[in-house]
């Protein structure tokens, strides 16, 4: 009888490194933005610069430009899934990724029940869907135009059963690069002009959560999807898989023929925005930011960029611009001697070349404090 071998142990550095080099941030890619948008699975975008800062720090020569033209082609589009927070989506995500998770969409009418009281919710729907298919309407609009049919439900409760109800996205000039646009809303269908698919198995996404946060654990991608009860998918998937375990003992799953390099592979400093992909993919997650530093790169409601050093979480930062001067300002957390800000400061001059149009770029360093105090 052949002894059963215990699955191998992944140090916390070498599911960095395997995280990283997932998400092309050990060594950018030369891919088109929507390709890299497809491999993270979206890149979460509740502001609108996010998704372009977190495509500099993932693609070899970068356009801010490409991603803005995706935009406003249609080919990809803002509109909330994971976590039920907006995603800049790929099209083809939209329509499938939506479905997926809208069950969890529909849990969040809970929070809101009491202000919907007598409120027909089938009829809501279709009341929603057909004022903002006439024309995209901002939340104001939108919610004023259902008071008329509802008139004693509380007002927020309406536009944002609507919001859980109908996959809706944030048409353009909304989140294009450089311009401004106040949110306004229609369904995924109209303005891709074709209609949602079915709701698809869960299994496609796992394995392509896989393939952009693995390995990983059963938790780690339903916090990151922001559903539950996928143990029955992983084991379904489980002959397909291989299987580590981290430091504490946690069975992580992984493609078998997925990156893992060696954990002394040498990481470049990369500056991430707020809510950047690698930060929120996994219920545990230090393998980007010490627990040491677990919530330092926000404030109350108030999130900050992130500077990694070495793979980790090592500073915040903030870009800052005045006329035709742009000003990087890093706060670093621990001790980081004269050669590592140099390589930050080369890191920062080089994203200023490209993210800003100034003609005077500037990095200082700052003692770490609250940016708003």
């Amino acid at each position: 009888m052949v002894a059963k071998t215990s699955p191998p142990v992944l140090s916390r550095r070498a599911l960095n490194r395997a995280t990283l080099e997932r998400q092309s941030l050990l060594r950018r890619a030369t891919v088109p933005a929507k390709d890299m948008v497809a491999r993270l699975v979206g890149l979460q975008a509740q502001n609108t610069r996010p998704p372009y800062f977190q495509l500099y720090a993932r693609i070899e020569g970068f356009d801010p430009m490409e991603l803005s033209a995706l935009m406003e082609s249609r080919e990809v589009v803002r509109i909330v899934t994971l976590r039920s927070t907006i995603h800049t989506h790929t099209a083809d995500d939209a329509l499938t990724l939506r479905p997926l998770v809208q069950p969890a969409r529909e849990r969040e009418l809970k929070i809101f029940r009491h202000g919907l009281t007598g409120v027909d919710l089938e009829r809501l729907a279709a009341v929603s869907r057909t004022l903002v298919e006439e024309r995209p309407r901002t939340m104001k609009e939108l919610r004023d135009a259902l008071l008329v049919h509802w008139p004693d439900a509380e007002p927020r409760a309406l536009s944002t059963a609507a919001r859980c109800l109908l996959p809706l996205v944030q048409v353009t000039p909304r989140g294009l690069w450089g311009r401004g646009g106040q949110v306004a809303l229609t369904t995924v269908e109209h303005w891709l002009g074709r209609p949602s698919e079915p709701a698809p198995a869960p299994d496609a996404t796992v394995l392509r959560y896989l393939g952009a946060f693995g390995p990983a654990s059963v938790k780690d991608m339903q916090t990151w999807a922001g559903v539950t009860r996928l143990r029955e998918v992983f084991e379904r998937l489980r002959p397909r898989l291989v299987t580590f375990r981290d430091e504490h003992g946690v069975e992580l799953f992984d493609l078998p023929d997925a990156p893992r390099p060696d954990p002394d592979t040498p990481a470049p400093p990369r500056f991430l925005p707020a809510f950047d992909n690698v930060l929120l993919g996994h219920a545990d997650r230090t393998r980007v930011i010490p627990p040491a530093y677990r919530n330092r790169n926000c404030v109350g409601n108030q999130v900050y960029g992130t500077v990694l050093y070495d793979g980790y979480f090592a500073a915040i930062w903030r870009l800052d611009q005045t006329g035709d001067t742009a000003t990087v300002t890093v706060q670093i957390l621990g001790e980081l001697g004269p050669a590592a800000r140099e390589e930050i400061t080369g890191e920062a001059v080089r994203m200023l070349a490209v993210m800003s149009d100034a003609t005077v770029h500037d990095v200082r360093y700052a003692p770490f404090v609250d940016f708003g105090a």
